[in-house]
């Protein structure tokens, strides 16, 4: 395995997000800076500015429309922006409400979580929002991904419990065996869905049918925060007060590679369909992992 450093930006400005843009290239989140990056597969870096510099613009996905969309955590908001660097933003009829995980849903809308306000939102490409309440106060939704079965299936950090809700807006949570697990990625993974929870340092895997297990990583403090599925069935995963890339094998077992800088703050994770890992550092840096 290698790994290779690209500084994007200096430590102050936060990469957060990151994701594999349809045209080729690793698109990101400049937390503390109110920006959104491209990386290009020659190393290019380019920063668009939103006209926001407190926005908080935080998890970033590809859209059904070409573009990519991410949420704006601070000034309650859904961004979107072109691969031409063009953007926009959704104001959400939810003030205070928070927008943190998004999701493409094959049903060709976006699907976000409102860590503030209890609610999982669609908007569509066209800038159509929809909200819907969760039965749980102060769950704290956080990421949302789409699963194998047609739903999307979101994790609640301070519910200790997984989410899941149709596109008709029909919702069912599934809590947890372990008690502060606070669960915050989720990813599908194969026929189920993968989730990292960072108050009890393990890796879970829930399958369509709310059964649960749990893996215990060797470092249970490691604070696991995103994790991402490749094209080989392994999962990978940041392991934020760690320092740290794990990666669980189908079998179960894990192999961590520390990061080669103190205070990395390793934060959003994606791999490529080449299987290659991007995770971004909120110190001013993308790391790349290649088998």
């Amino acid at each position: 395995m290698t790994m290779e450093r690209i500084v994007v930006a200096d430590g102050a400005a936060g990469p957060y997000g990151i994701t594999a843009g349809p045209d080729g290239a690793l698109w990101f989140t400049l937390v503390h800076a109110g920006e959104v990056g491209r990386l290009a597969a020659d190393g290019t870096v380019t920063r668009y500015g939103l006209g926001a510099p407190g926005c908080g613009p935080s998890v970033i996905t590809a859209g059904p429309d070409g573009a990519l969309w991410f949420t704006r955590m601070r000034d309650h908001r859904i961004g979107r922006i072109t691969v031409d660097g063009e953007a926009r933003c959704h104001a959400l009829p939810t003030g205070d409400c928070g927008p943190y995980g998004i999701a493409a849903d094959p049903d060709g809308a976006l699907w976000f979580t409102q860590l503030n306000a209890d609610r999982i939102g669609r908007i569509t490409v066209d800038g159509e929002v929809s909200e819907y309440p969760l039965p749980v106060t102060g769950g704290f939704p956080s990421m949302i991904t789409a699963g194998p079965d047609g739903a999307l299936w979101f994790t609640l950090n301070q519910a200790h419990a997984i989410g899941r809700i149709t596109v008709d807006g029909d919702i069912t949570l599934h809590p947890l065996p372990t008690g502060g697990a606070a669960p915050v990625g989720i990813a599908r993974g194969g026929e189920a869905l993968w989730f990292v929870e960072i108050g009890a340092g393990q890796v879970g895997r829930i399958g369509v049918d709310g059964e649960v297990t749990e893996h215990p990583l060797p470092d249970r403090a490691a604070r696991p925060h995103a994790v991402a599925a490749g094209p080989d069935g392994r999962l990978w995963f940041t392991e934020w007060a760690a320092g740290r890339i794990g990666s669980l094998a189908p079998d179960g077992g894990y192999t961590g590679y520390p990061l080669p800088v103190e205070g990395a703050e390793p934060h959003g994770i994606t791999v490529t369909p080449d299987g290659a890992v991007y995770a971004a550092l909120e110190i001013g840096e993308i790391v790349r992992l290649e088998p």
